[in-house]
């Protein structure tokens, strides 16, 4: 029976695994190569990891951590991080990864988007949008780790991302992240409801129970999450964790 992916979205910062509560105070939860063999062995749906270093500190784009992902990795791999050429794409799917994530830079220069599809296909580039409520209780489109504003509405910006010729989005609530007090389900519904590509919602899972309540209330392809899956119990004790089959399978039928 088909169901939705379930995603891991890790976060990477000076060659270590952090975690995020709305975007900031990251929480070192361990080494990535070694989250990676224990997905392995939960057989993992996809991995998505972001260096969210890279763009604020514009340090170059870590090959060596790519090499060394990709290389322990059973299941598909969506990168994100610093990726500011065709050259840079070019080198991080030759190195084996499947797609790649933009998310500043598709804002600062959306064409590239257009580029990247035209050379590589679709199927290679996901776009990240991160969003975030304003003082009105607006929706906005924000960049750099949630440092700057745009005013971007995120409806218009992902119907022009997929125009561009993104293959899959990822609709990032930063008031949502790390909470683990569910979706934003109304932002994600107000994307799907007019995108055809695959969307991916990311932020706020607590419980295998948002995973289901995004996809089916919120119209997601996917669901993507973190602390659910580097978090244990109450005191939130580091314990890289996935569902067992059986489990995610019970969740959406």
């Amino acid at each position: 029976m088909f169901r939705p992916r379930v995603i891991p979205c890790l976060l990477l910062k000076n060659k270590g695994l952090v975690k995020t509560e709305k975007f900031k105070n990251p929480v070192y939860v361990g080494d990535p190569i070694n989250a990676i063999k224990i997905f392995n062995e939960k057989y993992v749906d996809e991995l998505i990891f972001l260096d969210i270093s890279s763009t604020t500190q514009r340090h170059p784009v870590q090959f060596d951590i790519i090499e060394n992902i990709a290389s322990e990795c059973f299941m598909p791999v969506c990168y994100g991080g610093g990726i500011r050429s065709l050259e840079v794409v070019r080198r991080i799917l030759r190195i084996g990864i499947e797609k790649i994530s933009l998310s500043s830079y598709a804002v600062e220069n959306p064409n590239f988007i257009k580029e990247v599809s035209g050379e590589f296909g679709s199927q290679s580039i996901v776009v990240c949008i991160d969003v975030k409520r304003d003082s009105l209780g607006r929706y906005e489109v924000v960049t750099h780790n949630a440092r700057i504003k745009t005013g971007i509405d995120p409806l218009k910006f992902a119907i022009q991302m997929e125009e561009s010729g993104a293959g899959e989005l990822v609709i990032n609530s930063v008031d949502r992240d790390g909470t683990m007090l569910g979706y934003d389900i109304e932002l994600v519904k107000k994307i799907t409801k007019d995108v055809t590509i695959p969307v991916i919602a990311c932020g706020g899972a607590g419980k295998l129970e948002d995973l289901k309540s995004v996809v089916v209330e919120g119209g997601a392809s996917s669901a993507a999450a973190g602390s659910l899956f580097v978090f244990h119990g109450k005191y939130r004790a580091v314990l890289i964790n996935y569902p067992e089959e059986q489990e995610i399978s019970t969740v959406f039928s």
